[in-house]
Order: C-alpha cells, then sequence, then structure tokens
C-alpha cells in the first residue's frame, strides 16, 4: 500500500552540533572540500549512501551516532572551525566591496535569472551547460563578494533520469523531488506564513507559488513553485519539469519565471533587508517577461508605456546562448496576446506594446510569432553572447533588429563563459597549489594516471548498475572488470545530444575506430554519455546508434556509453579523461564549457574551433580538427565524412604517439608539457571569476549608472522617452545629401572630386590628412539630435570598409550652404596603405544613449544601407 502523505522526519541536533545545519543548508560545501570532509566524517557509510548530501545525511544519521559526535571533541573542534570558516566567508570583504571602496560605482545588488541553475548533483534543477554556466555564475560571484540574487523555478520532478533499454533506446524517469529533502528553505512573512507570489490569468483565474531559498555562499538563490494547494491543478504543474509541456505550458513558466520572480525578489529584499537591484540580468530569454512587470510597477509613478521602457532597459543586461534561430522560444502572437490581455498577467498594460516587444518585424522575420530573444533584445541596454566567435554569430542573427547597421555594428558584445574551478578540479590538482609549473614531469604523469585509474573505477561501478537497468544478470557482465585500461590514453565526450554537437561523428567510418580501439601498441579508448531531449526522437536514434557499437563484444572494453550524465558524474569524468573531445558544426556552439574543465584538470582538448576553443586555442593546448566550413548546405554527409576522417587522423598520426612517446624513465616528456602549459596557460583564461569580473565591469557597472539616472529620475527617462518619439517621427527627413574632399596637409587630390557616387578614385600618400566637407538635410530636427561621421578604412575588391573607424564631423563655422543645409568638416587621416575608403553617415545622438545604434535609425548617402564606400582612394 502506499501513504496518502509523505513527511522527512529528522532528528534534532545536539546542541554542540547544532552549527552542521547551518553547514548542510549553505551549498558551499559543494565547492568546498573541508566541509564536505567533515560530514564524510561524522558518518561515513552514511555520507556514501546519500551521495554526498549533507541534508540527506543529518535526515538519516542515527540518533546515537549524533549523541557519540556531541562527546567528541576533536570533531566538536572541526564543526567549530568549519562553522568560523564559513561566518568569515560570508561576512568579509571580497574583491567587489575593495573595487567598490576604490570608488568605483557598482550596484547595490544585481538580480540573476535563469530557467534552469546547476549548483550541486543535491539539487538536480538543471539539464546540461545553461543550467551549469548559471550554477558557477551564482558560485563566482559568490567568491568575488559579488551582491547576487538568483532567481528560477523550483521543477518539482527536476529534469529526467535518463537509463537504457536492453536495445540502447533511451528511457526517462522523473523522480519526484521533495523540498523538505533538498537543501532549501521555505522564504516567511514576518508572521511565519509562507511568501507567495501570484500572477492572474485569463479567465480569472491565478497561478500561486511558494518561494524556496538555496544559499549558495554568499549569493541567496529564489526558487518559485506552483505545487501549492491554492492552485489549481494545471497550475499546480506549472512548474513540474523543467522543459516539459507544450507551448502554453512553457509559457506561463517563463510567466512565472519573469514576472514571479520579479516579485519574489522585492519579497526577499522586504524580508531580509537586502538591497534593491539595480541591474536586472537575464540569462537567456525564458526570463524575458521580468522586463515587463518592472514596467508595470513604474506606471503608477506618473510615467507612460514608453519613459518606462527606457528607466528598464537602462538596467537590464541580457546574455544569449542560441546560435541558432531554432532554439529560442518563440510563441503564436494569439496565445502571448490572450495572457496579456485584460484579465490577464499585467492589467494595464497595453497588450499592443507587449506583443510588439517580440514580434519579428524585420526582413525574414515571422510577424505572427512572439520571439522572446527579441523581447530581450529590445528590454535591455546591453546584450552579450558567451564567446567572441558567439557574439559575431548573434550580431549577423540579429542584425534585422539594427536596420542600416553593417554587422560589426550590431550592439552585441560577448563574454566567454568561464567555469568555477574549485566546483570541477580535482583534490589532487587543486593540491598541487602554485607547484605546477615546477612539477617534475614525472609527478604530472602520475598525477594523470590517478585520476584515470579513478575514472576506470567510476566507469566500471556505472556501466555494471546500467547493464543492471537493461535486464542483464550478474552472470552476463563478468567482461565489466576488464573494460577501460588506467594506462590506455582516455578520449572523453560527454554534452546534451542535439543533432549540431554530433554524438556520432565518431562512428562514420566504424572499421577505422575499431582500428584505433584496437591499435597493438598505441590503443584509445573512449568514454561518452549524453542525454537526448525527451521529444527529441533524432537524438535518441543517436544514443541507441553509439551504444549498440560501445555493445559489440569486440570493442567493448575500449568504448562505453554512460547514461544519465549530470554533475556527479561529470566531476569524475572530466578528471580522468587525457583528451575532451568536442565535434559541433561550426559555429553553432554558442561556447562549450565542458572543454574548459578538462583543461582545469589538465586534459587537452581535441576539438572544432567553435566556441570558446575559436579564441583560446593554442598548439600547446591540444589540437584543432579541420572543418569544411565551405561546404554546401545539401552535403551535409560529405562534410561529415571530411571532418571525421580529419579527426581519425588527429588521433592516430599525433595524438596516440604523442601520448605513447615514453622515455627511459617511462614518462612523455612532450605530453606532460603540454599538460602543464594547459594548466598554467589556459586554466587561468577559462575560469568563472574572470568571467563575472568582466560582466561586473564591462556590463553591470555601466547598467548601475545608467539606471541611476533613468530608473531613478523618472523625468530624465520621460524626457528620453519623449526624444526618442521626435526622432523617430522626423527620421525621414535626415539625408546626406552632398560629400567632397579637398587637400589637407600632405595631399595632393586630383581633380573631379565633388559629390561621392562610390566610383571617383584618386591617389595620395600615407600620412596625409584630408579635409572632408558634408552637407546634410536634418528636417525637423536640430544639430543636437544628431552627431555626423565619417567611417574610413581599408576596401575589399566590392568597395565595402572591411576594418571601419569613425571620426565624428564638427559644424562648419561658416554655417549653412547657399541651399540652406548644415556643412559638417574635419580632417580625415591616412594612416595605412592600400585601398581605402570613406563613407558619411548621421546618427541619432543624446547624451544617455548607450550607443549610437540605440534606435536603429542611420542615414547615409544617396540611401545607402551602409553596405558601400564613399569615396575610393587606391
Amino acid at each position: 500500500m502506499k501513504a496518502i502523505r509523505r513527511f522527512t522526519v529528522r532528528p534534532v541536533l545536539p546542541g554542540p552540533l547544532a552549527p552542521l545545519s547551518e553547514l548542510a543548508r549553505n551549498l558551499r560545501w559543494s565547492w568546498h572540500a573541508p566541509t564536505r570532509e567533515l560530514f564524510r566524517c561524522a558518518d561515513p557509510a552514511g555520507w556514501r549512501a546519500a551521495g554526498g548530501d549533507p541534508v540527506r545525511l543529518l535526515g538519516s544519521v542515527t540518533a546515537g551516532r549524533l549523541a557519540e559526535l556531541a562527546t567528541d571533541p576533536e570533531f566538536l573542534y572541526r564543526v567549530s572551525e568549519s562553522a568560523r570558516d564559513l561566518d568569515a566567508y560570508l561576512r568579509g570583504r571580497r574583491w567587489y566591496q575593495e573595487r567598490s571602496g576604490d570608488g568605483v560605482p557598482l550596484p547595490a545588488a544585481v538580480a540573476y535569472f535563469s530557467p534552469e541553475f546547476g549548483i550541486t548533483a543535491a539539487l538536480p534543477q538543471y539539464s546540461g551547460g545553461l543550467g551549469i554556466l548559471a550554477g558557477d555564475h551564482l558560485k563566482a560571484a559568490s567568491d568575488l563578494g559579488v551582491p547576487l540574487i538568483g532567481v528560477g523555478l523550483l521543477y518539482r520532478h527536476g529534469y529526467f533520469r535518463q537509463s537504457l533499454s536492453r536495445e540502447g533506446w533511451q528511457q526517462e524517469h522523473y523522480p519526484v523531488l521533495d523540498p523538505d529533502e533538498l537543501p532549501l528553505t521555505l522564504l516567511r512573512e514576518p508572521d511565519g506564513g509562507p511568501a507567495r507570489v501570484s500572477l492572474g490569468l485569463p479567465g480569472g483565474r491565478t497561478l500561486r507559488a511558494r518561494i524556496w531559498q538555496a544559499q549558495v555562499g554568499r549569493v541567496p538563490l529564489l526558487l518559485l513553485d506552483s505545487d501549492v494547494e491554492e492552485n489549481a491543478p494545471g497550475e499546480r504543474d506549472v512548474t513540474d519539469r523543467l522543459y516539459g509541456g507544450g507551448s502554453e505550458h512553457r509559457l506561463l513558466q517563463e510567466a512565472l519565471l519573469g514576472i514571479g520572480g520579479v516579485r519574489a525578489v522585492r519579497a526577499y529584499c522586504r524580508l531580509t533587508g537586502h538591497p534593491e537591484p539595480e541591474v536586472f540580468h537575464t540569462n537567456e530569454g525564458h526570463a524575458g517577461f521580468q522586463g515587463l512587470e518592472r514596467i508595470r510597477e513604474l506606471l503608477p509613478y506618473g510615467l507612460d508605456f514608453d519613459a518606462a521602457l527606457e528607466a528598464v532597459r537602462a538596467g537590464t543586461v541580457f546574455t544569449t546562448h542560441t546560435p541558432v534561430p531554432a532554439g529560442i522560444d518563440r510563441f503564436d502572437r494569439e496565445l502571448v496576446a490572450r495572457h496579456f490581455g485584460a484579465d490577464g498577467e499585467l492589467p494595464g498594460i497595453d497588450t499592443e506594446r507587449v506583443l510588439r516587444l517580440g514580434t519579428e518585424s524585420y526582413p525574414g522575420g515571422e510577424p505572427r510569432v512572439f520571439n522572446m530573444a527579441v523581447m530581450g533584445l529590445r528590454l535591455a541596454q546591453r546584450a552579450n553572447g558567451v564567446s567572441t566567435l558567439h557574439g559575431a554569430v548573434s550580431r549577423e542573427m540579429f542584425r534585422g533588429l539594427w536596420p542600416g547597421f553593417d554587422i560589426p555594428e550590431v550592439p552585441i558584445t560577448s563574454v566567454t563563459n568561464g567555469v568555477h574551478a574549485p566546483t570541477w578540479v580535482a583534490p589532487e590538482v587543486l593540491a598541487l597549489g602554485d607547484d605546477i609549473a615546477a612539477a617534475p614531469a614525472a609527478d604530472l604523469w602520475e598525477l594523470r594516471r590517478v585520476l584515470r585509474e579513478r575514472l576506470v573505477r567510476e566507469v566500471r561501478e556505472r556501466l555494471y548498475a546500467s547493464w543492471r537497468q537493461r535486464g542483464a544478470g550478474t552472470t552476463e557482465l563478468g567482461w565489466i572488470e576488464g573494460v577501460l585500461d588506467p594506462d590506455v590514453l582516455t578520449i572523453g565526450f560527454a554534452r546534451r545530444v542535439p543533432a549540431y554537437k554530433r554524438l556520432t561523428l565518431m562512428l562514420r567510418d566504424r572499421e577505422r575506430l575499431a582500428e584505433l580501439l584496437l591499435h597493438p601498441r598505441r590503443p584509445v579508448q573512449i568514454v561518452v554519455a549524453g542525454k537526448a531531449h525527451p521529444a527529441d526522437d533524432g537524438g535518441k536514434r543517436l544514443v541507441q546508434e553509439l551504444v549498440r557499437f560501445a555493445d559489440d563484444p569486440r570493442v567493448r572494453h575500449r568504448i562505453v556509453f554512460l547514461p544519465d550524465y549530470g554533475m556527479a558524474m561529470a566531476r569524475k569524468l572530466l578528471p580522468g579523461c587525457d583528451v575532451w573531445l568536442n565535434n559541433p558544426l561550426r559555429p553553432l556552439e554558442a561556447c562549450g564549457t565542458s572543454g574548459m574543465k578538462a583543461a582545469l584538470n589538465g586534459g587537452l582538448n581535441l576539438s572544432v574551433r567553435d566556441g570558446w576553443w575559436d579564441e583560446w586555442y593554442e598548439p600547446d593546448f591540444g589540437w584543432a580538427v579541420p572543418t569544411a566550413d565551405g561546404t554546401a548546405a545539401g552535403e551535409q554527409d560529405r562534410r561529415d565524412d571530411l571532418e571525421a576522417a580529419a579527426l581519425y587522423g588527429l588521433v592516430e598520426e599525433r595524438i596516440a604517439p604523442l601520448f605513447y612517446e615514453r622515455g627511459a624513465d617511462g614518462v612523455p616528456a612532450r605530453w606532460t608539457e603540454m599538460v602543464r602549459r594547459t594548466l598554467t596557460g589556459l586554466g587561468p583564461k577559462v575560469q568563472a571569476d574572470r568571467m563575472v569580473r568582466e560582466y561586473v565591469d564591462r556590463l553591470y557597472a555601466p547598467a548601475a549608472r545608467a539606471h541611476r539616472v533613468l530608473a531613478l529620475d523618472t523625468g530624465a527617462a520621460g524626457d528620453l522617452a519623449a526624444w526618442k518619439a521626435r526622432v523617430r517621427a522626423a527620421w525621414r527627413g535626415v539625408s546626406v545629401d552632398h560629400a567632397e574632399v579637398g587637400a589637407g596637409v600632405g595631399a595632393e587630390v586630383g581633380t573631379g572630386v565633388g559629390e561621392d557616387t562610390g566610383s571617383d578614385t584618386c591617389a595620395v600618400e600615407l600620412g596625409s590628412t584630408l579635409a572632408l566637407r558634408v552637407c546634410v538635410t536634418l528636417g525637423l530636427l536640430r544639430p543636437e539630435d544628431v552627431e555626423v561621421q565619417a567611417v574610413a578604412g581599408r576596401v575589399d575588391a566590392d568597395d565595402s570598409i572591411t576594418d571601419p573607424q569613425t571620426f565624428p564631423l564638427k559644424p562648419a563655422a561658416s554655417g549653412p550652404d547657399t541651399a540652406g543645409r548644415l556643412v559638417y568638416e574635419g580632417p580625415l587621416a591616412l594612416d595605412r596603405t592600400g585601398p581605402f575608403g570613406y563613407t558619411v553617415r548621421v546618427l541619432p545622438a543624446h547624451p544617455l544613449l548607450p550607443h549610437g545604434a540605440d534606435l536603429g535609425l542611420v542615414a547615409w548617402p544617396n540611401g545607402a544601407t551602409g553596405e558601400g564606400a564613399g569615396l575610393l582612394m587606391r
């Protein structure tokens, strides 16, 4: 029989052991080895049974064992020391406080929204790289003292657990998570009742949610939970699964995350005295509705929608992780209109204004679709991709939002992701400290073998459990004891399984792969893991294809597939691999942080030059897989064949020989030197503290300054909105009518130079300066509303400026020309040789604009759209 209700009954901790409760509830233990060791010593067997989760451990330890520990002087001393250490960590001044003390105007707080957070396996609220990145962001922010507030949803089933059928087909399981058994506390009102947020739904329904809090070091993480008795069944299930359900279900999740998330932040700050956020950071478009809620908050203060929008945009940062349009959440406009109508989530806000923010109103867009990333970009003054290459891809993908601007000028920058070293670095690597550069090669080689041996043990245990789940009997599984070898070159591949990540690229030539695995002198072994989305049958077929190959008795001791990839497995798998493989279709990998985690442990990367590897690849750190980027779109099979052949060639001809090239001492000197250089040269770059410092300096601090001007001064926001409306209405009357150059310092300009058509040429000498004169018509605008610029640089065969520099021009002292046009002039320095060209343009200008492309308005000569050059000089 089944219980109708479940409770968690915890033992009462004796007084001397009371600090264990806070030590368990603060997730700093997940990256602080001494605290984990304290709990392990409390009950080694219970620690293993609890999967290394202190909360579960304390829920199962016997009262007798607790009484014994309460009288153990050595254990009590360690408890006291751990509690003091945590207190010093939580209260001490860190990088952020020192930076603020140096006079840098930093935000009082930052709210960080994400649909998933990968903090620890004990809190399974993540599916893959997006969540792990969000978790590492919070941990690094805590270590640096950045006053972040994380905001997400509490999914009662988390993401699915993966197993395999006997035939190798992925199967999904959704265990029920009890918040009382998780490292969470309920946010409560002063009367002891749970703090709640609510959203209005169409038809007079209400969506309510409680707020659970996880403490991630210094950072509170607020997780909204709709599984409350007051909700109707449909509303209770809104937070049932991560990335589950149909369009309306996803829309409700994202409304709760965005709108409910802002309300949860307000409740948390009210109840705890935490400073209100000045910056709101949305990690992907799922939380984009947070901007609408903040607009609604400002309307009672006398601002209209446009003024409130400017105030909200000023303090908003939007990060996109998606390199393809298909990866973005998009909803039917009618569905969004229904939920944001008069009886929906945001009464008082015109539905059409909401729809306009997410409409794909640009060439190639679908006007009937509401795009969450488009809304995110329109609601944020600052946006970024997650690697240098991904920033370029994002500028190309979203260029339609800024018509008339060349792709490099689309205002999406990049902050390359990083990973949290204390979470992902093996203890043995951490123990080397600053001695890595001077450590003997033999010591590094022994370190790598220790990590590899641990991986082999882990793989055998997990493989055995997997085969038992697949229905195999114990008598069938004796072969598992011979799976993998701690002395064999080990390659790892683990990630989600969408098609573009190409899980099965290694199988393109199976006989050649088998030869690599079974080579008599230089064998290779491969460990593979990954989950396909439950609705992605194509991804499941890829998993099955890999599993069936790995099941072949001829090679199964050299290649394995491990189901249910997650943080617990990754912490064992990543350090033990000699080489980390990544072979996506370039440029579809936004960043690819798993290779960073491998590098922190001395693993060498073997990757397509995509994501972070494109900017930081060096031969000292690994190998770049050549790509067939020019292959036609319909020749995907040919491209896969070419790149797989290149992959096999690298392993066979360069990687395996280097690994097995041993000196008299049995150490591969050149290999270990690559390990050393990876640890010392690449390791510091890929860390999350570097990433968070960049966010603070390049995005959070400027956003806070803009917030203080526009959100705290509603008059300034209103003035800016009115100015933008006036400029947009008058922009059709702006034109560049005439541009000419005359001889300047050291220049002799030939005849025929007058109104530029893009065909006039002349010859000038390096170091010369030309006098540029431009006539413009501004119509109803004033000179202070615009900036007139020269754009100059080298030109290619099509006369496009390839490396542009901009130079502001000033109004001429002589005033308007005879036709009444305004005249601007200035010098144009010729500081490079070869084909050179310039053009001129007019941009809106206002002291409160973050950049010249903010309005997406520009006027070029002769109606040009920004593609061509003006006068050419060869």
